[in-house]
Order: C-alpha cells, then structure tokens, then sequence
C-alpha cells in the first residue's frame, strides 16, 4: 500500500500547502485554496509523481509496473501544464470577450448563460507542475523511509 499511501498524502499535501504558498506570495489566505485546482504546486504532478517514483522504489525501476505509471504521470503532467491551462486561458478570454461586448450593448444579456459562473483557473504553469513533481518525489522517499 505505499504507492498509494505516497499518492494520497503527496495530493493532500499539495493541496494544503496551497493557501500559504499563496499567502507568502502576498494573496489573501483563503482555506478555499486548498480545495481548488490550480496553483504552486500542482497537486495532480504531485499525486502522479509519488505514486510513479513509489512504484520505482519498490518494483524497481525497470519494471513494466514502474513504465505503466510513469506514463500515466506524463500524461497527467502534461495534461496538468497544457490541455487543463489553455481551456482555463479560453475561459478567460471568452469572459473578457463577453465584457468587451456587454460595454458596447451588443449582446443581450438576459440570456442565462452569461450568468453562468465558470472557473477560469483549470491548469497549472510549468513552474506549478515541476513543484508539483519535486513534492511527489521527496512525499515518495520519506515515506519509503519512515514505513
């Protein structure tokens, strides 16, 4: 059970550091955070990774399990850093777009569907997925340690 153990307290962690990563960078703290997606550090990078070194650890890392997780933490680091972080950067846009719009009474605006609320923040910057991946490696090792 220590792949997953890494895994769940890697995403746990992450999630938790959130708020007072954000405080220090000078945002208000907000506990909120810690059950948000995006952000310093990536808590998917993180779970991904923990679970993908633990593997490597314990089956060694020449081992079919260790390649199969591996890729699946490529795929949710990248999906993390680009398919999540460019749908959040076209909700942005869209919004802004809407604005644009409303300022120039072009559209009406009793549609409801421009009072949708909808996240603008899914992904995560490189910065964001590679803190991610260092938490997840050192979650695996001390875990590895101490169990």
């Amino acid at each position: 059970m220590y792949p997953f153990w890494s895994f769940l307290v890697a995403l746990v962690l992450a999630q938790v550091m959130k708020p007072f990563i954000a405080k220090a960078r000078g945002d208000k703290f907000s506990w909120k955070m810690a059950l948000a997606s995006g952000g310093f550090p990536s808590s998917h990078s993180a779970s991904a990774t923990a679970l993908c070194f633990s593997v490597g650890i314990l089956e060694h890392f020449d081992s079919t399990i260790f390649a199969v997780s591996l890729a699946f933490a490529v795929i949710v680091c990248y999906d993390a850093m680009n398919v999540r972080y460019y749908a959040g950067r076209n909700i942005y846009i869209t919004k802004q777009l809407i604005r644009d719009l409303q300022e120039k009474d072009v559209i009406d605006m009793d549609d409801p569907v421009y009072e949708e609320k909808v996240k603008e923040v899914l992904g995560h910057k490189r910065s964001e997925v590679l803190g991610g991946c260092i938490l997840g490696v050192l979650i695996a090792i001390v875990l590895y340690y101490i169990q």
